[in-house]
């Protein structure tokens, strides 16, 4: 580090000293201690010049001032007032730190956890002498507990899972407050009761009334991704029942989640269900916000609880950035277009910056938190909200919608609270998370500007997160005994094609070695990288369009436009703002205004997309790597031959020219690319060239690399 920086750490430090606590954590807990952490045996891990660390789990108690203009956007905070008009949550944390702190390095990673799971800041990042701090931030959980808001135990462990405890929204007089929520059941049969849940958390709605005449249940033979249904039959309010399990003739009682539905007759696995009740209680769920902001504003900046109880990180963080990863990536784009990136400042000072960086991984969209009934674990199935208003950082008409022009950025840009921001994707969000948008708009003519505080990599052809990685993994003779690929989500069944092996790791350790660069030293990261409309990378979702040749394993007109998720405009009701994806949505389900159009990359010859950051997978091919893969069969909306969700695949090259014609199979066989093993090594290792002269490979990981394909089988 060069003076200027060491002076600027220097002042910083002094500062953390000098400024009163402003974020309101009132106190802190200190749980569990595990020193040294990472243990197996009787040998604990060490980490380059950093050596061992160790793990730091408490909760923290905060209140709010829903007075505040940071906190009065929250949805219902006024309805969750103490008598001396605070709002008070429970949150827990995790640090994860050096034993020997004078070995840190300074920069903090704040994590965001998905779906309430453990996470950890990298080995690559220990070895930085990195700091990891994970806090909670989403209230309606039931993974975490057995009645939604009630912390699952009294205490954090630093292995455990996150929660924050949320009081529930109460009328001005006490009465609960209710409303209409939707609920699906998806590729279930059998006679017992079936649960309403979201993802793998069940929907965290209780019905004010078990009375069914005050419900609807209907089943669905079928739906497109578009919304259209086929076979819609309404299911007689006696037919039915909410239940805690069992089935139709002996229900189980329902006292906690999940809320479940006992059909007369049983449930069958061919069609979908899905039920709309009023449902009570709901949490301010747009608090989690608000939490994770001041435990990130606490440990960074503060000496001490109100208590006196010290902060574990005083005077040791310089710098810090805000990660999440899919969901988590969602919520922190959420957080930051919401204006949570300042600091609660009740004295009047300049505002501070919660976080110099801001790094939504995989993450194309907003989190659907902030208004009333909200489901934060959704996946933008059918009907779910987290696409409304600006998914981009600039100021941008939504012409599509007309809506003003507006962006994630305008709150922080008019605090100048923005921090430096990297964004990476694979070609899964394009195809099944509705990226889209966020490039070009929802009228898609042209590539919206890029500010200058913001970097985006786009990994083409890459699954949801990346694949296993290796080179075998690409090989026909893997797949044979490989099991078949599962689409994620609510129980949407298996996919015909394998898994795309193309991995994301080492993309990520060279972004995060540029990261830590941009924000602690002020280096720029490499130029953004991803598919234009002005470039011609981007056309519609057909396979005219985007060049995809005619492959085995697939039918003659894949992919076509059923095989993307098309960004939908609802109607949520006149009390629902879309623009902050907040309020309070009546109409359950939504109603479909229209289906915007979409645009995807376009693919060479091989059907690998182009536009991307340089793969070493990409630049020396063993198949046709897939975002998209293709359902085996199923309900909804997956007949066989529909989009599997978000899961990935691939279709291996012939090894050689004999098979491949036999096949008809337009791509050259792995003989006729690469002649033999050792050409094939050579191409990697030229591919590993020209990732590392972008930027977007480390040497370490480039060695790794080419002694893998050494040891692979491919044309061995």
């Amino acid at each position: 580090m060069n003076s200027r920086h060491s002076l600027a750490a220097a002042i910083a430090a002094a500062l953390i000293f000098a400024a009163p606590a402003q974020a309101r954590v009132t106190r802190i807990v200190i749980d569990e201690t595990v020193s040294p952490a990472f243990c197996k045996g009787n040998s604990c891990g060490s980490w380059g010049g950093a050596g061992q660390y160790e793990q730091i789990a408490g909760r923290a108690f905060g209140e709010l001032d829903p007075a505040d203009p940071l906190n009065r956007l929250i949805q219902d905070i006024q309805l969750v007032r103490d008598p001396d008009g605070k709002v008070r949550y429970v949150a827990t944390f995790v640090i994860t730190r050096p034993v020997d702190m004078s070995k840190a390095s300074g920069l903090l990673w704040h994590e965001v956890p998905n779906r309430g799971r453990p996470v950890l800041i990298s080995t690559q990042e220990r070895e930085f002498g990195d700091i990891g701090l994970a806090t909670a931030w989403q209230g309606d959980n039931a993974g975490m507990s057995p009645t939604l808001g009630t912390a699952v135990r009294a205490t954090m462990t630093a292995g455990g899972n996150h929660w924050l405890q949320l009081p529930i929204a109460k009328n001005a007089d006490g009465s609960p407050v209710t409303g209409p929520v939707f609920a699906r059941i998806i590729n279930r049969g059998g006679a017992g009761a079936q649960p309403l849940i979201v993802q793998t958390n069940p929907v965290p709605y209780m019905p004010a009334s078990l009375d069914t005449t005050k419900a609807t249940l209907v089943s669905r033979d079928h739906e497109t991704l578009d919304g259209k249904v086929k076979g819609e039959t309404a299911i007689d309010a006696a037919d039915w029942k909410f239940c805690g399990g069992g089935t139709y003739d002996e229900p189980v009682a329902l006292t906690r989640l999940p809320v479940q539905i006992c059909l007369k007759g049983g449930f069958n696995a061919a069609k979908l269900y899905q039920v709309v009740y009023t449902a009570k209680d709901p949490y301010p769920l747009g608090i989690g916000f608000a939490a994770w902001r001041d435990l990130g504003a606490f440990f960074k900046y503060a000496k001490q609880d109100d208590a006196g109880t010290p902060n574990p990180l005083a005077g040791r963080i310089t710098h810090s950035i805000a990660r999440g990863r899919s969901q988590s990536g969602n919520y922190l784009r959420g957080w930051l277009h919401l204006g949570f990136n300042q600091e609660e400042n009740k004295q009047g000072s300049t505002a501070r910056r919660v976080h110099d960086g801001m790094w939504p991984v995989i993450a194309g969209r907003r989190i659907a938190l902030n208004f009333r009934w909200a489901q934060p674990d959704g996946v933008l199935e059918l009907y779910q909200a987290g696409s409304e208003g600006p998914q981009w950082w600039q100021p941008w008409p939504d012409r599509a919608r007309n809506l003003p022009a507006r962006s994630i950025q305008d709150r922080c840009m008019a605090t100048k609270t923005c921090p430096k921001i990297i964004e990476h994707f694979g070609a899964a969000e394009i195809w099944a998370l509705k990226l889209g948008p966020e490039w070009v708009g929802t009228d898609p003519k042209e590539d919206i500007p890029m500010p200058d505080n913001v970097r985006r990599y786009y990994i083409a052809s890459s699954t949801h997160g990346g694949g296993r990685g290796g080179f075998n993994a690409s090989l026909a003779e893997f797949h044979k005994t490989a099991k078949p690929v599962d689409c994620p989500g609510n129980n949407w069944g298996n996919a015909v094609l394998p898994a795309n092996p193309l991995s994301h790791d080492e993309p990520w350790r060279a972004i995060t070695v540029h990261f830590r660069d941009w924000v602690m030293k002020d280096v720029a990261p490499p130029p953004s990288r991803y598919p234009t409309i002005s470039a011609g990378q981007l056309v519609a979702p057909n396979k005219a369009a985007m060049g995809f040749p005619t492959l085995p394993g697939l039918r003659a007109t894949a992919p076509e436009a059923e095989l993307i998720n098309p960004l939908l405009d609802y109607d949520w009701g006149p009390r629902f703002d879309p623009n902050d994806a907040a309020g309070i949505p009546d109409n359950a389900p939504p109603k479909i205004k229209q289906v915007l159009k979409m645009l995807v990359p376009k693919v060479n010859a091989d059907g690998n997309e182009v536009g991307g950051i340089p793969v070493v997978l990409l630049e020396a091919p063993l198949g046709t790597y897939l975002g998209w893969n293709i359902t085996a069969g199923g309900a909804r909306p997956f007949h066989a031959g529909q989009l599997c969700n978000y899961a990935g695949g691939m279709i291996p090259f012939a090894r050689t020219k004999t098979e491949r014609e036999a096949n008809k199979d337009p791509r050259p066989s792995l003989e006729e690319r690469y002649g033999d093993h050792a050409g094939f090594v050579a191409a990697v290792r030229k591919a590993t060239e020209t990732a590392k002269a972008s930027g977007f490979l480390l040497d370490k990981d480039a060695t790794a690399l080419i002694k893998a394909a050494e040891a692979s089988d491919v044309l061995k």
